[in-house]
């Protein structure tokens, strides 16, 4: 019988099959490192493909933040911004000092607050909804009639809850046929933020299930598998499968909400405050509009939208890192995850 060799030592067996030591492999490693410029040449053609995307947050965001100089200025446009008076805060002071301002404030959170409470859940359960039809031919019919108000322009949207609920519209004609008192919804202060929120869900909700949709997608069909399979019903698998699935979706979507959280809709309210009156239906974009292009009173309205910002980016970084002590990733990961 034949002598067996005896096993050769682990770096004499990585030479043999041809496998580098481990300082070999970091010389190796070391030498194919590549520098920035031959990153950038290597990967031309998606940073090409980036490049529009980039020039568009350039342009229409990250340039226009210079703008704010307007804040901190007495300023005239025919002056410019270099030969304007600087007044430091005395266009926060003002701002602050108008009760038409925090009026306009408490407006604004108000709407906010209803639509985030009420609207926020229905493109959620629109897309579960939808998830669960088993055709897809169904499915992709609905998806696309729910798609389609959302390119609807916000001028026929209140036309049409015009003829509805307005003074001469259908609801108030149905209740004076029963012999009740006609309701004007459209002109009503108190139902202002509820009709606010109606038309956004009625317009947006659709749209809003997109990204829920994809999110649903990515569930692994095996985890409703194994649920079934330990006696969980569509409840239970919906509660400990489908929710935490989506939760990183759902929670960054919140976050980014909380962002926009004093942006309720410009076109929108501007096109119904008249309606309701200055007192229900000015908001934070309204009140920059009328006080800051039609009274040119541009230092006033740069100080509102500076604040604005301010506390947008506040409420986003807060809530991120609220999501960081949760487990969640949020909008973005910290240095030290």
């Amino acid at each position: 019988m034949a002598e067996t060799a005896p096993p050769l030592p682990r770096e004499k067996r990585r030479q043999k099959a041809g496998t580098p030591s481990p300082p070999a492999a970091q010389a190796v490693v070391a030498q194919h490192r590549l520098t920035l410029w031959q990153r950038i040449k290597r990967d031309r053609v998606m940073l090409l493909l980036t490049l529009p995307g980039l020039l568009y947050f350039v342009v229409f965001h990250y340039v226009p933040l210079l703008g704010y100089v307007v804040a901190f200025q007495d300023y005239q446009p025919y002056l410019g911004y270099m030969h304007s008076v600087w007044v430091g805060f005395a266009n926060f002071s003002a701002a602050f000092g108008e009760p038409a301002f925090w009026s306009a404030t408490f407006n604004t959170l108000e709407i906010a607050l209803v639509q985030l409470v009420f609207f926020f859940p229905i493109p959620i359960a629109l897309a579960l909804l939808l998830n669960s039809i088993a055709s897809d031919r169904v499915r992709r019919f609905v998806q696309s009639v729910v798609y389609l108000p959302h390119f609807i322009g916000w001028v026929i949207i209140v036309s049409i809850f015009q003829q509805i609920l307005g003074g001469a519209g259908l609801l108030p004609d149905v209740l004076s046929g029963l012999g009740l008192p006609r309701y004007d919804m459209m002109s009503d202060p108190g139902a202002f933020p509820w009709l606010l929120t109606l038309q956004v869900a009625w317009k947006d909700a659709g749209w809003g299930t997109i990204i829920i949709l994809a999110a649903l997608l990515n569930i692994d069909k095996q985890q409703y598998e194994a649920a079934a399979i330990d006696g969980a019903g569509p409840r239970r698998r919906l509660w400990h499968v489908t929710l935490p699935g989506i939760a990183p979706v759902l929670i960054l979507l919140l976050i980014l909400n909380l962002g926009q959280i004093l942006s309720v809709g410009f076109e929108q309210i501007l096109l119904q405050r008249d309606a309701v009156g200055p007192d229900a239906g000015e908001v934070l974009d309204t009140y920059v509009y009328y006080h800051g292009i039609k009274d040119n009173d541009w230092g006033v309205a740069a100080a509102v939208g500076l604040v604005k910002a301010v506390i947008g980016t506040a409420l986003v970084l807060g809530a991120n890192k609220f999501a960081h002590r949760l487990g969640h990733e949020g909008v973005y990961r910290g240095a030290d995850r």
